[in-house]
């Protein structure tokens, strides 16, 4: 006997085996409101139904925790990064210095003296001295640069020095300046400058003079 136009339609098997309902079919205002449902639903928001959860991954504490502490890492590699580019060319320039004074004592043989540093601080510090345009001139030598200062004299320091470290570096980068002045305007004029290319000195006799 064939089966009433008002029956129930058949249930479906689910996943498991087991059988489930379809939905029934509402009237037409139940599907009014699903339709205006669908268009006013914010896109991209989960639902329970269509993903199983009802937050986004973004909304989630533990996600933005996870995201501020990849952001955290990835700031400090950076400034690390820029730390150890430093610290390279602080090496570098510090080494550069301690060339340069070597170079500088061994001009100054007869006044350049190595001594020991004291007071707080020193912790294995020397102190380079030597006299230059009359005055004496001083620099701090940390131990690890002490090899390149074996041609120089050692000496105790003296009773007391001349200012405290920023007024004498201040006051001494002053009469550097002063100095080497003096030193470029000396050899402008005591120079004798070179014969042009093919050109021959005069020779000058015994007598000439």
């Amino acid at each position: 006997m064939p089966s009433s136009p008002t029956a129930p339609p058949p249930d479906e098997p689910g996943a498991a085996g087991s059988r489930r309902r379809r939905p029934r079919t509402a009237g037409p205002l139940g599907r009014t409101a699903a339709a205006l449902l669908r268009v006013l639903r914010p896109r991209g928001r989960r639902t329970r139904w269509e993903h199983g959860r009802t937050t986004r991954p973004e909304s989630d504490p533990g996600h933005r925790l996870t995201l501020d502490l990849d952001n955290c890492r990835q700031e400090r590699d950076r400034w690390r990064r820029h730390a150890d580019s430093y610290e390279r060319e602080l090496n570098l320039v510090s080494l550069e210095r301690a060339h340069l004074l070597a170079w500088l004592a061994a001009l100054h043989p007869s006044s350049a003296v190595v001594s020991p540093a004291v007071g707080p601080g020193a912790d294995g510090t020397h102190l380079l001295r030597f006299v230059a345009g009359e005055r004496q001139l001083t620099w701090r030598l940390p131990p690890a640069d002490l090899p390149l200062f074996t041609h120089v004299p050692y000496a105790e320091l003296p009773a007391a020095l001349p200012g405290g470290d920023a007024h004498r570096l201040l006051d001494q980068a002053a009469h550097i300046r002063r100095h080497t002045r003096l030193l470029a305007i000396e050899g402008t004029l005591f120079t004798v400058p070179a014969p042009a290319s093919g050109e021959r000195r005069p020779r000058v006799r015994p007598g000439d003079r």
